[in-house]
């Protein structure tokens, strides 16, 4: 599995928003580009995706901007990357490596193994959500974020 741009700046856009929505703030799109230094065409692209996708919705108009359709802890990283980036196995997908599996006759071994690293990367990507990597980037950062979330 490899996270392409597109896949990475998706997840920072998703934790700049997960950040900001302790204040129940919207973004618009210059503020998150320029927060990340993602390309403004570029995150436009991947904003329409995550929304289509069910991750964010918009709002027009003077206050307007992008919020998560979701509380951060109900957001895993597994479903992100799944939407903007495809399955998460090395090769094809996890339905593809068992077929593999059961008709390769000279290394099926090897990809048992792919389905394994397949199987363990989706355990903790499935079980990591937005909220948790908030914690996480606060905890390294000694609190450095321009946002803070707070949970009640």
């Amino acid at each position: 599995m490899k996270i392409t741009k597109r896949g990475e700046y998706a997840l920072k856009a998703l934790l700049t928003l997960a950040a900001a929505s302790s204040c129940e703030a919207t973004l618009c799109l210059r503020e998150i580009a320029n927060s990340e230094s993602i390309p403004y065409k570029f995150l436009e692209q991947i904003m329409s995706q995550l929304k289509q996708s069910g991750f964010v919705i918009s709002s027009k108009g003077q206050h307007g901007g992008y919020a998560l359709s979701k509380h951060p802890k109900d957001i895993t990283l597994g479903e992100v990357i799944r939407s903007v980036e495809g399955p998460l196995a090395p090769i094809e997908n996890a339905k593809v490596l068992q077929k593999m599996i059961q008709t390769e006759k000279e290394h099926p071994g090897l990809y048992a193994v792919l389905l394994e690293v397949r199987d363990a990367v989706a355990k903790i990507l499935d079980q990591k959500t937005l909220a948790d990597v908030c914690e996480k980037s606060l905890e390294l950062a000694g609190s450095k974020s321009s946002y803070e979330m707070y949970y009640i």
